[in-house]
């Protein structure tokens, strides 16, 4: 993707390495996690689950920026990622437009950042 400005082109890339940093943080975190029951039995793990709903919070703003400063030509480069999806979750969590869901913390955790990361990866060497 062609970009207009130099200050555009690194505005994204930084955002991409904020959330490839998010992205590795979340998996980190939730590692000893195995169910969304974790989150609920100790102190401990509520505060994972807090922790989780902020970084997801940020990678959705992160990916909504990014689609904004590309005027939605640079996302579309991995098709298979529910970019809708990812962006509004973040509106989900911060708006409360539900309570905090362990259970939908604990899947988009365990089941969606794998992708996330190689689409996030893939991003960023497109800017190289």
């Amino acid at each position: 993707m062609e970009f207009t400005s130099l200050d555009k082109r690194n505005r994204v890339k930084g955002t991409l390495e904020q959330i490839k940093t998010a992205i590795g943080q979340l998996k980190e975190w939730n590692e000893a996690i195995t169910s969304s029951e974790d989150y609920y039995v100790s102190p401990e793990g509520m505060q994972k689950l807090a922790a989780s709903c902020m970084l997801i919070e940020a990678i959705g703003e992160g990916f909504k920026q990014i689609n904004q400063l590309t005027d939605g030509n640079f996302l579309f480069m991995r098709p298979e990622i529910p970019w809708e999806d990812v962006m509004g979750i973040r509106n989900h969590i911060a708006h409360g437009y539900f309570d905090i869901d362990g259970d939908v913390i604990f899947s988009s955790v365990k089941n969606d950042l794998d992708a996330l990361e190689e689409a996030t990866d893939f991003l960023l060497d497109s800017l190289a």
